[in-house]
């Protein structure tokens, strides 16, 4: 999960996350130190307060895609 990564790029403290997208900031750094996975509930909440795609939010797919070697 890319949620830290993506968190610190938008300058953003797990205390003010939890309060623009409703998760506990308890449960935002269970996910961060991942000893917890979100629901689709809260992924949802935590997409729509960082302004990235769920894909972005679980494995970084876009910056993923970049690097990515092509084969064949």
């Amino acid at each position: 999960m890319n949620l830290k990564n993506i968190r610190e790029a938008k300058n953003l403290s797990q205390y003010r996350l939890a309060k623009i997208s409703g998760v506990s900031q308890g449960l935002l750094s269970s996910y961060e130190l991942k000893k917890k996975k979100p629901g689709l509930d809260n992924l949802i909440k935590l997409a729509t307060a960082l302004d990235v795609t769920i894909a972005e939010l679980i494995d970084g797919s876009d910056q993923q895609a970049a690097t990515l070697p092509k084969t064949g």
